[in-house]
Parts: structure tokens; C-alpha cells; sequence
């Protein structure tokens, strides 16, 4: 008589693996900023930018200070307590910190004024936040959601506007001497 033995072996019990989640998931990875000798930013993990509503009162010790203090840079990631505006960082080749505020710059050719062009600007989805005098064919805009993300990802709608010449959004970055 034949005995067989059936040895059962299960696999060591592994803690449960986490990857961090994305906070930022509705905003680009890249921006491209210029026309002719357009830089490329990349967003950058390990990083996010407080807009405060109020004066903080963070625990924390931000990285960067931006906007005179309006917005905080910190290392790591967000506290979910945090109610102020939230925005990923974005890094450019030469490594410097940029935060995105929100509002995008449009220039149309010179003889086309922004004025005129708020019925396709509303259908792209944005509004003239800041006219410009000294150059009546370009503005200031942002997302009529009020969403950084939302006025990030609407750029590639406006620079299919006719006679559109220049689109790029305002990222803020550390002051920098030139020598």
C-alpha cells in the first residue's frame, strides 16, 4: 500500500501594499510654456502648493514662500484637513520649483481686442479676469469653474481660437538674481 502525503503550503501573509495616491490626477503632467523655445515643465512628485484663503497658520515649514505669502510650497503630501486651495508643483529643466495660479495669458494678433473675443473666450470655457490697457489684445483669464486644473487643461481650446498668437498659464517661481 502507497501513501501519499498532501502538504499544503500557503504563501506568507504580505502587509497590504499602498501606492500613494494621486492628488493631483486631474491636472497635466506637462505643461508647455512659449511658442517658439517652449520649456517644458513636468509635475513633481513629493511636492504640493497651498493658495490660502486667510493668513496661515501652518505647523509645517514650507519649502518655498510665493506671491508674498499667499502660497506655500511643502515637501511630502497633503494633509487631508487641509481646506485651502490645493495645486501640484511643477519643476522645469533647470529644477526650479513653478506653481501654477490659475491664470492664463492670451495674446491674439494686434489688431484683434480681447473685448471682442469674450463670446469665444466664455465657450472655451474661461473669462477675461485682468484687461490689459497698455495692450488691448491680450488678458488675463481664468477658468469660469475658478479650478487651477480646470484652467490648465482649457489651454489647448484657446490656442485654437483664430488669431491666436500666444497662450501659456502664470507659474510662479522663486525670485532669482541675474548676474
Amino acid at each position: 500500500m502507497i501513501e501519499f502525503f498532501l502538504q499544503a503550503y500557503s504563501l506568507p501573509l504580505i502587509a497590504e501594499v499602498r501606492f500613494p495616491s494621486d492628488y493631483f490626477s486631474e491636472y497635466p503632467q506637462q505643461i508647455h510654456v512659449g511658442k517658439e523655445t517652449a520649456v517644458l515643465f513636468s509635475r513633481q512628485p513629493g511636492y504640493y502648493a497651498v493658495h490660502y484663503k486667510q493668513p496661515s497658520t501652518q505647523a509645517s515649514t514650507p519649502v518655498l514662500v510665493l506671491n508674498e505669502g499667499k502660497i506655500a510650497v511643502f515637501a511630502g503630501e497633503p494633509q487631508p484637513a487641509i481646506t485651502d486651495t490645493l495645486s501640484p508643483v511643477y519643476t522645469q529643466p533647470g529644477g526650479s520649483l513653478a506653481v501654477p495660479t490659475g491664470l492664463v495669458f492670451i495674446r491674439f494678433a494686434e489688431n484683434i481686442e480681447v473685448e471682442s473675443q469674450q463670446a469665444v473666450i466664455h465657450q472655451a470655457g474661461y473669462e477675461i479676469a485682468q484687461s490689459l490697457a497698455y495692450a488691448p489684445h491680450a488678458a488675463w483669464l481664468r477658468a469660469k469653474s475658478g479650478k487651477i486644473s480646470d484652467a490648465l487643461q482649457g489651454i489647448p481650446r484657446l490656442a485654437a481660437i483664430a488669431n491666436v498668437e500666444n497662450v501659456e498659464p502664470q507659474l510662479l517661481m522663486e525670485r532669482r538674481e541675474r548676474y
